[in-house]
């Protein structure tokens, strides 16, 4: 876990995890990435709500890892996989939280896409 100094989510930036009802489908092209039932949905202060998926319910083997790093002082350091392929948009597509803080552990084992790199499909129940 990183040594750096982390904040707790509190009033002036809340953070809730929380199961996503129904089906979270990601797409790279026609390709499925993620199709799963167990999303989670991270709402983070005033960002937009991110679907965290289990890897379980994600194609690993299609993905590579990224020495990409970033640091998020609620969340902790996250780590970066990337899509197959040249273009531009699918490198470091993906990020994970290997070693959340405690007020995010459920994300632990959870990968998010930028929507912008893939479709992402959500069907409520």
């Amino acid at each position: 876990m990183s040594s750096r100094p982390h904040k707790i989510p509190g009033p002036d930036h809340p953070i809730t995890v929380e199961p996503a009802k129904g089906r979270v489908v990601v797409r790279d092209g026609d390709r499925v990435v993620v199709d799963t039932r167990r999303a989670l949905v991270l709402t983070e202060a005033s960002y937009p709500p991110v679907f965290y998926v289990p890897r379980e319910d994600a194609d690993m083997a299609s993905l590579r890892r990224s020495d990409h790093h970033t640091y998020c002082p609620y969340k902790g350091e996250a780590s970066y996989y990337s899509l197959p392929g040249n273009e531009e948009r699918a490198i470091t597509a993906i990020w994970t939280y290997e070693e959340p803080y405690e007020a995010v552990t459920a994300i632990r084992g959870h990968l998010a896409f930028y929507p912008d790199r893939v479709r992402i499909e959500h069907t409520p129940d």
